[in-house]
């Protein structure tokens, strides 16, 4: 990326693009609605350039993606989840009404909207008219081909906006942005796109959009097809009023050109493709309350976005100005993140909690380098374990709660924001610091505690320059706000998880007795009527016919004997409902046991866990006990040096059935034949704890219907992977 300023590099990596309100209004209504489907949210989403922008932003993330890039919004919204976007239209929402506070000229939209839309329209038309792209690529395409402008406008502000109202024409803005900024619109859209790695020719489509004619003829089609649909956009009027005169102004040019590329047929058609395009951008616009401005002849820079003038503003008396804009900042803050709480209480993991925290710093704050650390009740020290989705440095750090060792650590001890950039003193940089800045390739760091009155969660570390941090002043006490309803959600969901654990151990404790009782009180008569059986057949001479029916009788009260003493056996517990989240588990399981296994002994341990919910039909104690028993198997047999790794890996399909493989290499000595035989049941465990715990790996995997394969080579490592049966359609919520 060429060296542009530090605030439109922000925007590109944030995707922090506007919509117009009416779009957001639909699309809170909509999240709101239980009855509304994938579908239907895809579809108000495609509509719009910005909230394209961010869906694609989020799906895309590294702490999303799995696999091959998501363009489909149907498979992005899927990928996110119904929690997750909740979450996203929530925060956008909110961001809205920052904005709102902050005083700034909201932009007018409608045109560059229309525009947008109207571009879209045409390139899936000529596309689907061509057969030379994927229609819905095309569109796609054309939705955001004009999504830098958004970009420099979020921004810069006010700057920018002075350069689209000096701009005589959409075709001399390239210029214009090129002499102020060093890079155009076209670029500035492409670089966000190469940030979710789609196709480069679908990236292409945004950059060449305002090529010259003689070279977008050697373009590939998609290109060629969205350049094509911006020269219709623009040519002629736009009707209002529901008019239309779709065979006029068709340039002679444009039709030669549109041949040159696609052929007779296609370059015949397309007034016919304009017009049905303007039918269904007004139609759209109808039906979300936007009026699509009309564009008369000659009106070069009608589709770009404008901001209204400012008005004067009486003078005030400044200190209550500033007693007023304060106040006005945190009880609007308080009162605009309060929708956002609630969102966040109703996520039931971790993992997910975190994701969407993650997400909302980015759309409120512009926060797109956060990490997390977890506050350990028990050691008193700060980790980020365990934690996907974050540079490694995280991971690896146990900071104590002393405030020279780290910003971090001050900021929960003091439960106040600190930052590299605060004016208060500091003594010496802590290194720690440092690296998490390096880690971030960022100037300096902002630490926001997680924490209520009672407890501190942890801190969460963002990497900003000094710029983006005094852009953020007017924003810290939400910002802090922010970290308080983080500690509440992960308070809220402990709490919950605590409470589910109680009720089921009374509820178990409770039926424990009651089998026991049962038992007890069934076997009194079950000895009776056995003790009269023998007698009976003792009585009954040895040549009577009655005596194999005798020993039926004999047998079937054995039986419901066994049965009724089975009563007071612990049952096997029924897989969680809804299905156990794997990860989540392999989460608590690490956190409880990774140090004191392997990191303790200088076993290096590496994580690929997922960081949505991807569930199994296990039961939890079974894996549980089968995970722990296989790592303290590997814990015994590696040494110092040795590397352990843990990798989920889900959408596996065997036998048309769901499954979800938890794979764990290592590198150690490998596993005799003997061990081998023993995980499959194929000799009993020996003497020692560890052929023992093998077996009942092997019996406890049977039991719950998990395929169990390993491969192990002596001085190569050994390869263990576990087939759990998944829940269907349940893996991404």
């Amino acid at each position: 990326m060429r060296n542009l300023p530090e605030p439109i590099v922000n925007a590109i990596a944030s995707g922090r693009v506007a919509s117009p309100p009416q779009v957001l209004l639909r699309l809170l209504r909509m999240v709101d609605d239980d009855g509304a489907t994938m579908v239907e949210l895809a579809g108000l989403i495609e509509r719009d350039p910005g909230l394209c922008a961010r869906i694609l932003t989020a799906a895309n993330s590294p702490a999303l993606r799995r696999g091959n890039p998501l363009h489909s919004m149907e498979n992005c919204l899927v990928a996110l989840g119904t929690r997750l976007v909740r979450s996203i239209a929530t925060c956008l929402s909110v961001q809205s009404m920052f904005e709102r506070h902050s005083g700034a000229a909201a932009p007018d939209l409608a045109a560059f909207w229309t525009h947008s839309l109207l571009v879209a329209e045409l390139s899936r038309g000529l596309a689907s008219a061509s057969a030379c792209a994927r229609p819905d690529e095309a569109y796609l395409a054309g939705l955001l081909h004009d999504v830098g402008e958004l970009i420099l406008l979020a921004a810069l502000g006010a700057p920018y906006a002075r350069l689209l109202a000096a701009c005589p024409d959409e075709d001399t803005l390239p210029a214009m942005e090129n002499e102020t900024l060093g890079a155009h619109h076209g670029e500035i859209g492409t670089w966000l796109v190469d940030q979710w790695q789609l196709d480069s020719a679908f990236a292409d489509g945004i950059l060449f959009h305002h090529a010259p004619a003689p070279q977008i003829v050697s373009a590939a089609p998609l290109p060629q097809l969205v350049w094509l649909a911006h020269a219709l956009a623009g040519a002629g009027d736009f009707p209002a009023e529901g008019k239309s005169d779709g065979s006029a102004g068709i340039p002679p040019e444009l039709s030669a050109l549109a041949e040159t590329m696609f052929g007779p047929a296609l370059a015949a058609r397309l007034a016919s493709l304009r017009e049905q395009a303007e039918r269904q951008t007004r139609q759209v616009g109808e039906a979300l309350g936007i009026a699509p401005p009309a564009r008369r002849q000659g009106d070069g820079a009608w589709g770009l976005p404008q901001l209204p003038p400012q008005l004067p503003q009486p003078p005030a008396d400044a200190s209550a100005a500033a007693a007023g804009a304060e106040i006005d900042a945190r009880i609007g803050g308080m009162a605009a993140l309060q929708p956002l709480q609630q969102e966040l209480l109703d996520l039931e993991s971790d993992a997910e909690l975190l994701l969407a925290l993650r997400e909302s710093a980015r759309i409120l704050f512009d926060l797109n380098r956060l990490a997390f650390l977890r506050h350990d009740p028990r050691t008193g020290k700060l980790s980020g374990a365990g934690i996907d989705g974050q540079p490694p440095i995280f991971r690896q750090v146990d900071i104590p709660l002393e405030a020279h060792r780290s910003l971090a650590a001050s900021a929960a001890l003091a439960r106040e924001l600190h930052s590299t950039f605060d004016a208060r003193p500091r003594d010496a940089e802590s290194l720690i610091d440092a690296q998490f800045a390096r880690a971030f390739a960022a100037e300096g760091l902002l630490c926001v505690p997680m924490a209520t009155k009672k407890q501190t969660f942890g801190v969460m570390v963002a990497g900003l320059s000094a710029a983006q941090y005094a852009r953020l002043a007017r924003r810290l006490p939400w910002l802090l706000d922010f970290g308080r309803i983080a500690a509440l959600s992960l308070e809220s969901l402990h709490a919950a998880r605590i409470c589910r654990q109680q009720a089921e151990d009374e509820a178990g404790a409770r039926f424990a007795r009651q089998a026991r009782r049962v038992v007890h009180e069934a076997g009194n008569p079950l000895g009776i009527i056995k003790s009269y059986l023998k007698i009976l057949d003792t009585k009954l001479p040895e040549d009577a016919g009655v005596r194999q029916e005798l020993e039926v009788l004999s047998e079937e009260i054995e039986r419901v004997a066994g049965i009724v003493r089975r009563m007071s056996e612990i049952p096997a517990a029924a897989p969680a409902a809804g299905g156990l989240d794997v990860g989540e588990l392999l989460r608590e399981l690490l956190a409880l046991y990774g140090e004191a296994l392997l990191k303790n002994k200088g076993i290096a341990l590496e994580t690929q866990l997922p960081a949505t919910p991807v569930r199994v039909a296990c039961e939890r104690d079974g894996l549980k006990q089968i995970l722990l028993n296989l790592w303290k198997n590997a814990a015994e047999a590696l040494s110092s040096g040795d590397r352990f790794s843990i990798a989920v890996s889900d959408r596996i399909i065997h036998d048309g059935r769901p499954f979800v493989e938890i794979r764990m290499d290592d590198t150690g000595p490998g596993m005799p034949e003997a061990a081998l035989r023993r995980l499959h049941g194929e000799e009993d465990g020996g003497a020692g704890p560890r052929g023992l715990g093998l077996s009942i790996v092997g019996v406890l995997a049977r039991r719950q219907g998990i395929a169990v394969t390993c491969r192990s080579r002596t001085g190569g490592g050994t390869s263990i992977a576990l087939l759990l049966p998944g829940e269907p359609s349940k893996n991404r919520e």
